[in-house]
């Protein structure tokens, strides 16, 4: 019988301590390029917990084949370095023992590469494990970051990773999850939700981090919300409310997760403000965060005047002018301001209006009357809207009538004609009375025919009567103190497109209105006056104005309008109107959350081509709007309504002609794909296409 020979048993390498001058860094170490941690940061972390690892070692042999006594080190070249640096910086003794493996057998060029290769790699969880560990054992962000040479808000991502729900650690151990996908999911702190959305997208063909983001933040206020500006975030903190913080991309100060307490502390503190505004004795105070666009349509403006300068800011905003217009002309062909006379020149700006933006004064009574809105702006400041009167609150206009006015006329109709019975002329003979009404008509007409030619022949005396009659009917509800028969009318969209007040055209449409509302006198019989004082460019700018507020392109589907919209895209050409410039953009609640699936697909292959659309199809609709929203960014695509004739979007490479939208205004009904595809949409969706 043939007995198998028992299989030697492993010697490993002898190990011992080395003084550090018999030390000699070997040529045959495989590391040649810096990566990992750097020298100095190494040196400093020996220095704090000692050498944690052996150098590797081998003799080195003089030409006889004996030992020197000195060895080099193949394997541990960077540990080597930092312990010289300590030793240069005299923090090691030069003689001080190193722990060392000392190698005989192989290459040394194969020390230094098993090392290498053989040393597995920590997995990123094990490390945010490990800081998490140290931090319930009482080391503070500091401290761990001081240990490991990165900053504290490495340390605070690291810790904010390892606080998901397990769940979600367990999918990113087993590579069922990125990390970038992991870092998205700690914006929400809710173990809970977490779970929920990861159930939702885990079986997706796709889940984008930033999909991840606004799945975990879609029920909490965003810190750049008017909202949450209008009450600030510190308040927001006192209340008790939590502020979800995203620690590893831009996040505009972060979300506030308790929607209620939100509404609670805006409706609070807007009710604080009206109590003041009530205080000025305002009939009616209307308190909202907002309020549809056009909501003082029909009501009249009272426009009060400032309070006048007293001697004292008089003379204070006399030198603060001087002073601004002697450094602007010292300074007037400087290529670049110092920064100290910038910053004066804002100063003396800034309290400059100051100064000039004084409080309005109201009369008496029609404050009494009279009314004022109280809501939240854009930026979230607080807005007050003063001197507004309702209908009803008007007095009542006497009519006018003459006494001694008695009946002189006769009149009968034949064929449409009116004759003068001669019995009812005055004789002469009589004492003098007024002039008949119907000869008053007759003379008037002949007077409005001949007003007509004369105005007709003048462009200066024409063009400042319609400005006069635009300016009342925009400004001044219910004025009549215009002989011309034009009406500008203007449509206000409250119900019919939610949001438009706070978009930037609407604001800046606002505040031209208002800045010219401001400076027109509070009785309209002065208006005449008034605009005939006005120069050149403030009577254009104003004609301008109010002519625009006349404008009606809007499509509805009882009233399609084809050829007023041919002329509003006429319009639209000559003036080169861009809605991506004025600031429309092709947002999820704009457009792609609207419209169908199918819809949102075109929209990205017009402006990225059917390969970027193709992608988007598998997607379920939240996700593919989201997608879609975050590929048109920065596109300038539109949707064929919002067009201009003629202009051009970019497709990600070449300019592809914009084609018309539609033919003539007609509405189209969204037939490309199956209702169900709507989702969100709801079931009755169409567009209205117009070009």
């Amino acid at each position: 019988m043939t007995h198998a020979k028992p299989k030697s048993k492993i010697t490993l390498s002898v190990s011992r301590d080395i003084p550090f001058n018999k030390l000699l860094l070997s040529q045959s170490n495989v590391r040649r390029i810096k990566a990992g941690v750097a020298i100095e940061q190494l040196a400093e972390d020996i220095a704090r917990r000692t050498l944690l690892q052996s150098l590797t070692v081998r003799p080195i042999i003089n030409e006889d084949g004996k030992e020197t006594g000195m060895y080099e080190v193949p394997a541990g070249g960077r540990r080597y370095r930092a312990l010289e640096l300590l030793v240069k910086q005299k923090r090691l003794n030069k003689t001080a023992p190193i722990p060392c493996v000392i190698r005989t057998a192989g290459l040394a060029e194969e020390d230094s590469l098993a090392e290498n290769v053989q040393r597995a790699p920590l997995h990123p969880l094990d490390q945010f494990r490990a800081f998490q560990v140290m931090r319930e054992k009482g080391l503070g962000e500091e401290e761990i970051a001081a240990a490991f040479f990165v900053s504290v808000n490495v340390v605070k991502q690291r810790l904010r990773l390892a606080a998901v729900s397990e769940i979600l650690l367990g999918a990113y151990a087993e590579n069922e999850l990125t990390l970038d996908q992991l870092m998205a999911f700690t914006v929400n702190p809710d173990h809970a939700r977490q779970t929920q959305v990861w159930d939702a997208i885990k079986d997706a063909y796709t889940a984008q981090p930033y999909q991840i983001r606004r799945m975990l933040t879609e029920d909490a206020v965003r810190a750049s919300d008017k909202r949450a500006q209008f009450i600030g975030i510190e308040a927001y903190i006192e209340a008790g409310g939590a502020v979800m913080r995203d620690l590893f991309e831009s996040d505009d100060g972060g979300w506030l997760e308790d929607v209620a307490l939100v509404d609670m502390l805006v409706t609070e503190k807007l009710n604080e403000e009206s109590d003041a505004i009530r205080a000025e004795g305002w009939k009616w105070v209307e308190v909202g965060l907002d309020f549809p666009y056009g909501h003082t349509y029909g009501l009249r403006r009272l426009f009060g005047e400032q309070e006048p300068l007293t001697d004292e800011q008089q003379a204070t905003r006399d030198a603060l002018q001087t002073e601004l217009d002697q450094l602007e002309a010292d300074y007037a062909d400087a290529p670049e301001l110092p920064d100290e006379i910038d910053e004066r020149l804002g100063e003396i700006e800034t309290a400059i209006d100051a100064i000039d933006d004084r409080p309005l004064v109201y009369d008496a009574d029609e404050v009494s009357r009279a009314g004022a809105y109280v809501s939240v702006s854009p930026s979230g400041h607080l807005h007050v809207a003063r001197g507004y009167m309702r209908p009803e609150d008007e007095l009542p206009v006497a009519p006018q009538i003459d006494e001694t006015e008695t009946p002189e006329t006769d009149q009968t109709e034949d064929d449409g004609a009116q004759s003068v019975d001669p019995a009812s002329e005055p004789d002469e003979d009589e004492d003098l009375k007024p002039i008949p009404d119907r000869l008053v008509a007759e003379l008037t007409a002949h007077r409005t025919v001949a007003l007509r030619l004369a105005l007709s022949a003048s462009f200066d005396t024409a063009f400042l009567a319609c400005l006069h009659k635009l300016v009342l009917d925009q400004f001044y509800s219910y004025a009549q103190d215009s002989c011309l028969e034009l009406t500008a009318k203007c449509v206000y969209f409250g119900s019919q497109a939610p949001g438009l007040g706070d978009t930037p055209y609407a604001i800046a449409l606002d505040a031209r209105h208002e800045g010219f509302a401001d400076k027109l006198p509070n009785d309209p019989e002065q208006l005449l006056d008034h605009l005939s004082a006005l120069d050149d460019a403030t009577c254009q700018a104003l004609f301008a104005h109010c002519v625009a507020l006349t404008t009606n392109a809007t499509v509805d589907a009882y009233n399609l309008r084809p050829r007023a919209i041919a002329d509003a895209d006429r319009l639209a050409v000559a003036l080169e109107l861009d809605m991506i410039s004025a600031g429309w953009k092709p947002t999820a609640d704009a457009y792609l959350g609207r419209v169908t699936k199918a819809r949102i697909a075109a929209a990205v292959a017009e402006a990225k081509g059917d390969k970027t659309a193709s992608d988007l199809k598998p997607l379920k609709k939240d996700m593919m709007v989201a997608k879609a929203e975050e590929l048109l960014a920065d596109t300038g695509w539109l949707p064929e309504p919002l067009r201009t004739p003629e202009r051009q979007i970019e497709d990600g490479s070449d300019l592809v002609d914009v084609p018309p939208a539609a033919n003539d205004g007609e509405t189209a009904m969204d037939a490309e794909g199956d209702p169900a595809d709507n989702e969100d949409a709801g079931q009755d969706e169409q567009l209205t296409a117009a070009e």
